[in-house]
């Protein structure tokens, strides 16, 4: 019994990460590194690339944003998850004032819980535990007052019962910034990677992703708006739903096939958010995801699956942000971060 159910177990944990969808989960290892655990990301759709500001939780997923800002500040970030899984990182970031270039290191991890073990009649013969971790570190520069780079590279492990895998990757991106018109451009390739050692004789891919980013931040009014592209490498993310009713012709008796428009396909990849800025202490934020609701929504019950918002506060030296994210009828997803800056407690002290 034990040997069936550690293939389920794999599938399952796999398959449940957040951002596994129907249409792409289950096709890569270590989904840990496309999990949206910083609370701004996920309010704001999941992935949000495209913002260049003093937020080491953006920098982590964008080396392209690590900029001196960002120098002596600490990120915390906490998600609990379904059934006793729990997800989160914590991240350092450094100005290096000789070279120009921001650099970070994080740990991230993933811990599914303990699960009971049994023989092949259900005896329980104790228990054990299932991890993931990314040991991470980032660096970015500015080439020049529009254009900056970064790149991060990453060692991932993943511990199953005594299934153990690894694996190494490496972002790389770009971001276009004009701040007196309030325009970001930003463009990442993810997770370009190679798994070293495997769960099985059967080598797996990493969650390689495509991604573009803009906002566009107002001038004279307190609003930022974004549209993320994500999953750019692949164009059709449409599938067919083996629980849809059939719907059957009349007049022919042949089944009706639903059809999938340019726009359809177009629309799977975008990701549309705001920012409400009320003040520098203070901001709203609030997206919607169309490929999760899509591939996530119970027909009957739709609920309000798909959309994600936040809050974003600072109190004293702390900047604290939370979010919502309605991922399925059977569970939302609570992220809460945590940043500091040393250089703000420095400044009070003189």
């Amino acid at each position: 019994m034990l040997l069936r159910i550690r293939p389920v177990l794999l599938t399952v944990l796999f398959m449940w990460s957040p951002t596994a969808f129907a249409q792409l989960g289950g096709r890569s290892a270590f989904r840990i590194l496309d999990i949206p655990s910083s609370a701004r990301a996920s309010a704001l759709g999941g992935n949000y690339i495209a913002v260049k500001d003093n937020d080491l939780n953006l920098g982590i997923f964008n080396p392209a944003l690590l900029n001196r800002d960002m120098g002596r500040q600490v990120a915390l970030s906490y998600l609990p998850y379904f059934s006793g899984t729990n997800i989160g990182y914590v991240s350092y970031g450094h100005h290096l004032d000789s070279s120009g270039i921001t650099v970070s290191g994080t740990l991230q991890y993933v811990d599914y819980g303990s699960f009971t073990r049994t023989d092949e009649v259900g005896t329980e013969l104790g228990t054990f535990r299932a991890g993931e971790y990314v040991v991470q570190a980032g660096a970015g520069k500015a080439i020049d007052s529009l254009f900056s780079v970064g790149a991060n590279l990453k060692f991932i492990t993943s511990n199953l019962d005594t299934y153990k895998s690894s694996a190494w990757a490496m972002d790389i991106g770009g971001v276009f910034e004009k701040r007196s018109i309030g325009l970001t451009v930003a463009g990442m390739l993810r997770n370009i990677g190679y798994q070293a050692s495997t769960f099985t004789d059967q080598r797996e891919k990493l969650p390689f992703q495509v991604q573009l980013g803009i906002t566009y931040k107002f001038k004279h009014a307190p609003f930022r708006l974004g549209l993320m592209m994500e999953q750019l490498q692949q164009w059709d993310l449409t599938y067919t739903d083996p629980n849809a009713p059939v719907v059957i012709d009349p007049t022919t008796g042949e089944v009706i096939e639903e059809k999938v428009t340019t726009w359809d396909r177009t629309v799977l990849h975008l990701v549309p958010s705001a920012e409400i800025l009320l003040s520098k202490n203070f901001m709203l934020r609030v997206a919607y995801n169309a490929r999760r609701r899509q591939e996530l929504v119970l027909p009957d019950k739709p609920a309000i699956t798909g959309v994600s918002f936040g809050v974003g506060l600072r109190v004293s030296k702390f900047h604290i942000s939370y979010a919502y994210s309605q991922l399925h009828l059977a569970g939302i997803s609570n992220t809460i971060t945590l940043g500091i800056r040393f250089a703000d407690f420095k400044k009070v002290e003189e």
